[in-house]
């Protein structure tokens, strides 16, 4: 099956209202889905569960899960992606100037609250809202698919919810057993035709607060931590500092979780001073954006060699639990006839609240390069 025939069944299981999930991981071809077999809402009590999380940034809030047990599981493993380029006036951003002058207004404030001592960093963000024609979630999905394929991208429909798609840079945790990975990204500048870029004060501190955090945080529950050093990588039009972590799980996962989300990646340090300044001083709920979504507790085949002169190996063939969660960043909600963009950045008491409105702008591109773009 191609990959256009694929998804016109999730066109139909949309109109039908079955909640359903379609993503594919980063530097991957196979094409991963999971359709629920109810509007049943399903939610994670304790990370026992096996199935597709969905995660808000308010972890006071339910993580709603689209479980293996009822759902049909769908996938390809390979496809041909058609190009897309970009094209004028597909889509349009009202008020601009007022989202700008909210979000100024806003990172004065939390560069006050910083100067005064309530935290070191804190995480603000802003929506937008882009008008559409006729919204079609499963082709954005196609042009997200085609223009990042470095990152987790993602088609996500649940009827008593909502529906996102994203294409985010940034693992939360990566569980294979007891062998636990994550990553430390921040900082943030524009590509222009290359890696090799120098880092700000600000970008390196606010990078820095992240590694610190994580390694902080996972002592008792993570053995042997292993930390890399700081290194570029780049998402799409946008570099980013990033550091990896990995170590061996001595906690349950549960736990790990709790410590990690939300990171100051996406939320600041102290972490609870920082989200209580958020919650009450961003202009919307965030909801989804800046929580975490994908795999908890898959259980997948560790296949042998299945060459003739191993197939006495078969008998050894393992299965091993596998986790795999991503940070919900570069996403939008579509809702009626819009796309609501979600959008941040990390103030330290550095930032400039003029630059920090541009950041915003820029991270802004990634999905309005995808509303903006039509198949050659």
């Amino acid at each position: 099956m191609d990959l256009e025939a694929f998804l016109t069944q999730f066109q139909d299981f949309y109109k039908s209202q079955r909640p359903f999930v379609l993503y594919r991981k980063p530097h991957k071809k196979a094409i991963k889905a999971l359709v629920q077999e109810d509007d049943k809402l399903h939610f994670v009590k304790d990370f026992f569960e096996q199935g597709f999380v969905m995660t808000p940034f308010d972890d006071k809030n339910p993580m709603v899960l689209i479980p293996f047990e009822n759902s049909e599981v769908f996938g390809v493993e390979s496809y041909d992606l058609k190009e897309f380029e970009e094209r004028e006036n597909s889509w349009s951003s009202s008020n601009l100037e007022a989202y700008k002058r909210q979000h100024v207004d806003l990172v004065k404030e939390g560069v006050n609250a910083i100067q005064k001592g309530d935290f070191e960093k804190v995480v603000l963000s802003r929506q937008e809202k882009v008008v559409l024609d006729t919204p079609n979630p499963i082709e954005l999905f196609l042009k997200l698919l085609a223009t990042y394929p470095t990152a987790f991208v993602y088609c996500w429909y649940h009827p008593k919810v909502g529906l996102w798609l994203g294409a985010t840079p940034e693992t939360l945790l990566k569980v294979e057993n007891n062998r636990m990975s994550t990553m430390a990204l921040a900082g943030t500048q524009a590509y222009k035709d290359t890696k090799d870029v120098v880092w700000g004060v600000k970008e390196q501190q606010e990078q820095q607060f992240v590694t610190d955090f994580i390694v902080e945080s996972l002592q008792g529950v993570v053995g042997n931590l292993r930390v890399t050093k700081p290194g570029t990588v780049r998402a799409g039009g946008l570099l980013h500092i990033q550091t990896k972590i990995s170590g061996a799980l001595n906690g349950n996962l549960e736990e790990v979780i709790k410590r990690l989300h939300p990171t100051p990646a996406v939320c600041g340090l102290p972490k609870l001073a920082s989200k209580a300044f958020i919650i009450e001083k961003e202009h919307y709920n965030r909801t989804y954006y800046t929580g975490f979504l994908g795999e908890l507790n898959l259980k997948e085949k560790n296949a042998r060699n299945t060459k003739r002169r191993n197939i006495e190996n078969n008998a050894y063939d393992t299965v091993k639990t596998v986790t795999d969660l991503y940070v919900n960043l570069r996403c939008m909600q579509l809702k009626d006839d819009a796309a609501l963009i979600y959008v941040g950045g990390g103030i330290t008491k550095d930032s400039n609240p003029e630059l920090e409105w541009e950041e915003t702008v820029n991270k802004s591109k990634t999905m309005k390069k995808v509303l903006n773009s039509v198949q050659k």
